[in-house]
């Protein structure tokens, strides 16, 4: 049985493994049928889908003092622009999630060790953030891996609070794990964070060339979903037991 959408937490995600900060969002989506993405998604999930389609997220923000174990953030190598595309997905336990296709990142030494500890597709790149009033301008160029050059250049203008999200809106932002392929192994790691703060948000400007570099159809529509959040605080959980395997890597082994 699939978990309910819910823009709270459902369960607890145990102890502390990592803490951050996800501050300064812009949050796009469009419609994508599912069997297009069906693909792209790790072993034991399937596209997660509402009213019969799934989505394709690109979202911009900053990533601010990465820590682990309940120790301080680091205020330099853990706090760095980020931009990820991202499909949501469902597992064959009920629970949702997200799959990252990319994730860019201003800083190596974190692209380094998400890539080699958790086998996620980190990339640096060279990105900016600027603040102009109710304008936020996202800037991004990728470095490596590649396809080298790849960049996306996105300004939206915050709106007005949304006091009760929509379902869709819910939908997008309301995920409490990401799911991966371990060497051929299902892994789910479990987050939890307070309710979002959503605003609506215009597009002023959206020149990316990230999607299509994660190997899905470039948008050629305006989103059908554009939000921006100031932000929330963080924590991820150890990797979910699954009891379809035996064992379940640690983070970082």
């Amino acid at each position: 049985m699939t978990e309910p959408i819910s823009p709270e937490p459902p369960s607890d995600i145990g102890r502390t493994l990592l803490t951050q900060s996800w501050l300064d969002l812009a949050l796009l989506h469009w419609e994508i049928d599912p069997d297009l993405v069906s693909g792209l998604l790790p072993a034991g999930t399937s596209p997660d889908v509402l009213d019969g389609r799934t989505y394709v997220g690109l979202i911009a923000f900053r990533m601010h003092r990465v820590g682990w174990l309940g120790l301080p953030g680091v205020p330099y190598f853990g706090t760095f622009p980020e931009t990820n595309v991202r499909l949501y997905s469902v597992d064959g336990h009920g629970r949702r999630g997200v799959v990252f296709r990319s994730l860019d990142a201003s800083r190596l030494l974190p692209v380094v060790i998400a890539r080699a500890g958790f086998r996620l597709p980190y990339l640096w790149a060279r990105m900016s953030i600027r603040r102009e009033g109710a304008v936020l301008n996202y800037e991004c160029r990728r470095r490596w891996p590649g396809p080298r050059g790849a960049r996306s250049a996105l300004s939206i203008r915050i709106g007005e609070r949304i006091e009760e999200p929509s379902e869709l809106e819910h939908f997008v932002t309301a995920r409490w794990g990401l799911h991966n392929d371990w060497f051929g192994r299902p892994l789910y790691l479990p987050n939890a964070h307070p309710r979002w703060p959503l605003y609506r948000a215009d597009v002023l400007n959206c020149d990316d060339e990230l999607v299509r570099a994660a190997g899905l159809p470039a948008p050629t529509a305006a989103p059908v979903s554009v939000l921006y959040s100031p932000g929330v605080q963080v924590r991820f959980g150890p990797p979910a037991r699954d009891p379809a395997t035996r064992s379940t890597p640690s983070a970082g082994s």
